[in-house]
């Protein structure tokens, strides 16, 4: 599982054997969600257990921290999406 980052107590990830859209997975102490990467913004998918606060808390990170998801991502899976492309 390649990580991204760990912040707030929760780790941003993906999974080796993902798909498109870019999405990242966040796991926390209470649950986990899964959050896309879209041109319109970081779209929540699923939360199963986090607290709207660290759902709030994982969504800020990953606005912040937008273009090394990309970049991770791109990494791992050789493509090229750019954040240019959001």
């Amino acid at each position: 599982m390649p990580e991204i980052l760990r912040m707030f107590g929760m780790r941003f990830f993906f999974y080796s054997r993902e798909h498109e859209p870019i999405h990242v997975h966040v796991k926390g102490a209470d649950g986990r969600a899964k959050f896309e990467i879209l041109p319109e913004g970081i779209v929540l998918v699923k939360n199963e257990g986090l607290k709207p606060k660290d759902i709030k808390a994982a969504e800020m990170v990953l606005e912040e921290n937008k273009e090394l998801a990309i970049e991770k991502w791109n990494e791992y899976f050789g493509r090229n999406v750019t954040n240019e492309d959001f």
